[in-house]
């Protein structure tokens, strides 16, 4: 049975990179590609970015059976830690990722928790 799991990181980024770029990064790393019919093959998943001067807090929330959770943790550091992506026009959003870490799932995320894990 899946649970939810919830995975922050602060990432640098220069003022005008695409912000949504480290969490596409993110699923191509889960699901192969950003663009995917759903549901996600690994673990159904929604990142969050919110930007502050050139610090951008992401917060991914995901469901995963527990057994594979350290698997998808790695495969999200992994992905931020590249510190790049190329979207289809090949124009390339580059970040530094300053910290990650595991978090707790927020109480008001319960429902988005419910609906990815019966996707």
């Amino acid at each position: 049975m899946r649970e939810a799991f919830a995975h922050d990181a602060v990432l640098t980024m220069v003022d005008g990179a695409d912000v949504g770029a480290p969490g596409a990064a993110i699923t191509v790393a889960l699901c192969g590609h950003w663009e995917h019919e759903p549901p996600c093959p690994l673990a159904p998943h929604h990142t969050a970015a919110e930007r502050a001067a050139d610090e951008v807090r992401l917060r991914t929330l995901f469901v995963v059976e527990p057994a594979r959770e350290g698997e998808v943790r790695d495969l999200i550091r992994r992905a931020l830690a590249g510190g790049a992506l190329t979207d289809g026009d090949g124009l390339q959003s580059r970040w530094t990722l300053r910290s990650d870490g595991p978090a707790v799932v927020r109480a008001d995320e319960a429902d988005h928790a419910r609906r990815l894990a019966s996707s």
